[in-house]
């Protein structure tokens, strides 16, 4: 191509990109705004006719009989020395009237972490440290089936069977009143999914924090809706209970393994197994008397490899592979909700096509500046396309804000603004990393357990830990 050639082609191009990039989100932008008008219709609905007739209830007011619900708590763990112990010390301080027992799952290379679970539930009958087969790291679906084997023997042995299966991660900081709601819940429920809140090292103000950003809004508004709506939940891997009677149909059904070891996001699919059907799914949004929410918190990663690499395997299991592993339903409702939950990658590559547009309309404002070349006017469509996303922008930006703001006070609020870019460039990474994985796993390699960095705080700082909560936001 002549030279003087190139900035007449890349003018082309850039217009072409943009017009497709443009039409792709405002197809997105639509069906988020519908999206949100209906999460607005179901809160306005709730204030008018439920919570001006009827107290509202705190976790503290539940009825939970203790004696006859016992819980097991799985914790798979790789590599988790450096966690695991003030962890299980936690739950063991702060569950210590319930009726529990926690599985950790070690593999037999990892003696480190061994040696840390030992230390911790040192003359405690409360946990249960079960060694896989195999040396690590498998898949934490494979480290959880073994501790799905050990519940079973133990409940043969012990002549008595737990009523739920409560998933958590070696970095999870409790609630004192988690195992209460979900007593109290799970014998109405397949799956009940209580809500996680990412906190951030002081550090890593952009790459953690974008976490908060996007679960304000996960936890806060799609999962409400989405339970309103009665499609399936997903179990979002931690804070979830299943009901051992479900996960018992469910291992006849795949030869005594109810985690499928095969997938890259087990939790994801078992959640809309279980609940996708006759089963029902909670998410459960209650605060205790304090008017904090009954949740999950953890330290989400707050390196940018850490992040690429926890967010391409979110997207290689649910984005790329649910389309073909989970298919779709007869239901509007079921495959709207799978459809937003899929449409993440194709997202990304747009976005990153969008950028690709501005970098090339700086290039050539560059040019027009210096007198090399002058762009040609942008098409009517064109413009109209961009007044609306332009508008639709300012609305998502605007209802991130809030649900960041109800969640983490204003300073986080404000940062969630900028760290919109941050969270489009880690995700434009993340969907190269996680085609490449949806073509390994399409080529027949299996899955395996990638490791990303945990971080949890010492007993004094996790009281400073407690996000500040609207007083209006309650669910």
């Amino acid at each position: 191509m002549a030279s003087d050639q190139i900035l007449p082609f890349l003018d082309f191009l850039q217009r072409e990109l943009l017009l497709f990039a443009s039409l792709c989100f405002l197809i997105g932008a639509v069906d988020d705004l519908l999206f949100d008008g209906l999460w607005i219709f179901h809160r306005m609905k709730r204030r008018l006719f439920v919570y001006s007739r009827y107290q509202r209830a705190t976790v503290e007011s539940l009825s939970y009989p203790a004696s006859e619900c016992r819980m097991a708590i799985f914790v798979p763990a790789w590599q988790e020395a450096s966690v695991i112990g003030a962890m299980l010390r936690r739950c063991l301080r702060q569950w210590s009237e319930s009726e529990y027992r926690i599985y950790v799952g070690c593999y037999p290379n990892d003696s480190e972490t061994i040696a840390a679970v030992a230390a911790a539930s040192s003359g405690s009958e409360k946990v249960r440290l079960v060694i896989c087969q195999r040396d690590g790291p498998t898949t934490k679906a494979d480290c959880l089936n073994h501790l799905w084997d050990a519940l079973c023997r133990d409940e043969i042995d012990e002549q008595g069977n737990y009523t739920a299966i409560i998933l958590h991660d070696a970095e999870d900081i409790v609630h004192p009143e988690a195992l209460r709601l979900f007593g109290h819940l799970i014998g109405k429920a397949a799956l009940v999914q209580l809500p996680v809140i990412p906190r951030r090292a002081k550090g890593s103000r952009w790459i953690a924090g974008h976490y908060g950003d996007e679960f304000a809004e996960l936890h806060g508004k799609q999962m409400v809706l989405r339970e309103a709506l009665g499609a399936s939940i997903p179990s979002a891997g931690v804070g979830c209970a299943f009901a051992r009677d479900a996960l018992q149909k469910l291992s006849v059904q795949t030869q005594g393994k109810p985690f499928d070891a095969n997938s890259m996001t087990e939790d994801y699919e078992l959640g809309l197994h279980l609940t996708g059907g006759e089963g029902r799914g909670i998410f459960a949004r209650l605060q205790d008397r304090h008017g904090q929410w009954v949740a999950t918190q953890e330290f989400f990663p707050e390196k940018l490899e850490d992040a690429i690499k926890q967010k391409s395997r979110w997207m290689a299991g649910i984005s790329l592979s649910g389309w073909d592993r989970l298919g779709w339903k007869n239901s509007w409702r079921e495959n709207w909700m799978r459809l937003r939950d899929r449409k993440a990658s194709f997202a990304a590559i747009v976005l990153a096509i969008a950028y690709i547009a501005i970098i090339l309309i700086g290039i050539l404002l560059f040019a027009q500046m210096i007198g090399s070349y002058r762009l040609q006017p942008v098409s009517p469509f064109l413009r109209i396309l961009l007044f609306l996303n332009g508008g639709f922008l300012l609305w998502r930006l605007v209802m991130k804000f809030y649900f960041v703001f109800t969640l983490y006070g204003l300073p986080e609020a404000i940062l969630s603004i900028p760290r919109t870019i941050v969270a489009n460039l880690i995700n434009i990474m993340a969907v190269w990393r996680a085609l490449s994985q949806y073509v390994d796993q399409l080529a027949g390699h299996p899955a395996h357990w990638e490791k990303t960095s945990h971080f949890y705080p010492d007993a004094q700082n996790i009281k400073q830990l407690r996000p500040q909560y609207s007083a209006d936001d309650r669910g």
